[in-house]
């Protein structure tokens, strides 16, 4: 586990280059369009909160999953891929300012990327990387039915 974390941390630092480009999601990226425009922050509000219950796990992030556009986005899409999370929902908040603020508005967290599992905020970066490092990812994950790969890459101990 150890040298996951550490290929995810390295991939990290690097450029968004060399991402693969095959990284299988449920495709509504950017989904904010034009029906943000011009809303008011209510509405916004309740938009945000319409799409975070609509699937099991909704990450706002810069960029898109085939190609995070900070750091920080690439680690969470890291993380998942690392524990075979292939169906997510993700929003590239760098396509609207007025949703980019309303997800920051709706879950008190200053910061992008954000991760919410069954519409509930679970945090950025810095919270589902400290939930990988101690094992509460696999099992979060577990609650919204999804296995994570990580259980059938360890050998039983002996």
């Amino acid at each position: 586990m150890n040298n996951m974390l550490n290929s995810v941390l390295r991939q990290t630092a690097r450029s968004v280059r060399g991402i693969s480009l095959t990284q299988r999601h449920s495709g509504r990226l950017g989904a904010a369009g034009a029906r943000w425009m011009c809303s008011s922050s209510s509405e916004v509000l309740k938009n945000v909160e319409q799409i975070v219950k609509k699937d099991k796990v909704v990450v706002f992030m810069k960029g898109t999953p085939a190609q995070p556009m900070c750091g920080f986005s690439n680690a969470v899409v890291q993380i998942l891929r690392m524990h075979g999370v292939e169906k997510y929902t993700a929003y590239n908040v760098l396509e609207n300012q007025e949703l980019r603020q309303g997800v920051k508005t709706f879950s008190n967290w200053p910061t992008i990327p954000q991760v919410f599992f069954n519409g509930e905020f679970v945090g950025g970066c810095d919270i589902l990387l400290q939930m990988h490092q101690s094992g509460d990812l696999v099992e979060e994950l577990d609650k919204l039915g999804i296995r994570s790969a990580l259980l059938d890459t360890q050998t039983p101990s002996k």
